[in-house]
């Protein structure tokens, strides 16, 4: 019989809403508490394609617009294998980003439906949890780097936002939102960190996104 498998747990939010620190801050806690815990972010930019996305995100290079949506996804996709077997071997993956920035980015430019957006990234491991860092375009205008990188507009965030907005329409998926303008960062910890009830989840492997209907069993309360 399969052992039990690490949990997924994704953050997601707009630029600048702290997801990075966050997250390394999730894995330090998980390990207190006993968990095998470790993290990953996307994009990867250390490979051949992350380098390619690291380019265009900085400005330093022009690619078009279908074509950056699936070297997203196929930077997710190369890292597959390494995720599955983490998970399998009990390690908890607490990932700064995922699928869900990409339809949420890209379809936010035009002539982009969130429909062909997602469809690279089927089959891709389920999360068991996606906690959404929310904060205002303007608040996150107002931190530090905000502009250095493309997508770092207070119009164009606006519009993720939104698309955010209905992709946690999807009852299937288990998203929790926290309120980052509404929180000091004592209460933001104690909400992440100091109350965690993680079930790790028993089946071997994840499942899929965007096309499972099976709801997951990790939650953070």
């Amino acid at each position: 019989m399969a052992g039990r498998r690490g949990a997924l747990i994704v953050l997601e939010g707009a630029d600048r809403a702290g997801k990075s620190t966050q997250a390394r801050r999730l894995v330090e806690r998980l390990r207190q508490r006993g968990h095998r815990a470790d993290g990953m972010r996307f994009p990867e930019r250390t490979t051949e394609i992350g380098k390619l996305i690291s380019s265009y995100l900085e400005k330093k290079s022009n690619i078009e617009d279908h074509t950056v949506h699936l070297l997203f996804s196929a930077n997710r996709w190369e890292q597959v294998p390494m995720m599955k077997e983490m998970l399998r071997s009990g390690v908890t993956l607490v990932v700064d980003r995922y699928a869900f920035s990409g339809v949420a980015f890209t379809s936010s430019k035009e002539n982009f439906s969130m429909k062909w957006c997602k469809q690279p990234d089927e089959g891709l491991p389920k999360p068991d949890l996606i906690l959404f860092l929310n904060l205002s375009p303007e608040a996150a205008a107002a931190r530090g780097g905000f502009g250095n990188e493309i997508y770092e507009t207070s119009d164009f965030q606006v519009k993720v936002q939104k698309r955010y907005q209905e992709l946690m329409e999807d009852k299937s998926l288990n998203w929790k939102m926290l309120h980052i303008e509404a929180r000091s960062n004592h209460q933001l910890w104690t909400s992440l960190y100091e109350k965690p009830c993680i079930q790790i989840p028993k089946t071997a492997w994840a499942q899929h996104i965007f096309f499972s209907p099976i709801v997951s069993t990790c939650q953070i309360c």
